[in-house]
């Protein structure tokens, strides 16, 4: 980049494809152009100070929009697997919280976003996603660093099927809506009992899917793709639903293997900004 001037214009920064004018903040205007443009001759120390402040304000304004917006709820297994995989890949990315049992996933504003009122939503400058399987396929995909399969094609059917016994066998029966209608249905502790028997059923048939597969993590020594899915719900099946760990052994070991990793740690719902404070760790 260098500066030009311009007597007349306004200041103009070209940053990439668009270009941001400025009042006259600095007296004489200058024209950011890019690398071919005609050696820059600034007519003032204040002038070129004032100038490059207003560059470096504009540069940080562009990176704070690029950041990834994460909308999530702490208690949410799905955006938990999210959040593994975003700390897993070293992404920084913004938490704005929505409160489900306040119903702030029915607004109109967030209905913009995913029409079907669910968290997680991402949403990476133009791209807008819902559902955390296609939001952890788009960061595996653009961000490759810490790769959330494994190289052989074996190991990542494996991997999808494990994510998908929890994303469509077991997480289905806990959510809100279907809990409220058991209950309404059913009496005032039916919810919580159906959704325990549907969890306990679930886990029972990944720990027979798993046993030949699994090493430190669910499908070996290194953390993949199904980890993501099972460690929010294995912490779901714990902290709300009282799913007694010692009918699965095998998911009980990875759990606290889980537990000893800074990334799942760091994203388990006790340490999310929107964590009431009575249920922080």
């Amino acid at each position: 980049m260098k500066i030009m001037r311009d007597p007349k214009g306004p200041l103009i920064f070209k940053i990439g494809q668009r270009d941001h004018i400025s009042p006259n903040l600095l007296g004489p205007y200058f024209t950011l152009t890019n690398s071919h443009s005609r050696q820059a001759l600034v007519s003032s120390p204040l002038h070129t100070f004032n100038f490059f402040f207003i560059v470096i304000v504009i540069f940080m304004a562009g990176e704070e929009s690029k950041k990834l917006k994460l909308y999530s709820d702490w208690l949410s297994s799905c955006a938990g697997r999210v959040r593994i995989g975003l700390n897993l890949k070293g992404l920084e990315y913004e938490y704005v919280p929505v409160n489900l049992l306040k119903g702030e996933q029915q607004t109109p504003e967030f209905l913009k976003l995913n029409p079907v009122g669910f968290v997680p939503v991402l949403v990476d400058g133009d791209v807008v996603l819902a559902d955390s399987f296609a939001i952890l396929m788009y960061l595996e995909e653009k961000f490759p660093q810490h790769s959330l399969l494994p190289k052989d094609l074996h190991g990542r059917g494996i991997n999808y099927q494990a994510a998908n016994i929890v994303c469509s066998s077991i997480q289905p029966y806990q959510n809100i809506a279907i809990l409220k209608f058991m209950k309404e249905k059913l009496g005032p502790d039916a919810d919580v009992a159906w959704a325990r028997d549907q969890i306990r059923r679930g886990f029972a048939a990944l720990e027979k899917l798993l046993k030949d597969y699994s090493g430190k993590y669910a499908t070996g020594d290194e953390v993949f793709l199904a980890d993501l899915f099972l460690a929010p719900q294995i912490d779901g099946a714990i902290r709300i639903f009282k799913v007694d760990m010692d009918e699965f052994p095998l998911l009980a070991r990875i759990f606290k293997a889980y537990l000893e990793l800074p990334a799942f740690r760091d994203a388990m719902p006790g340490r999310q900004p929107d964590t009431p404070a009575e249920h922080r760790d």
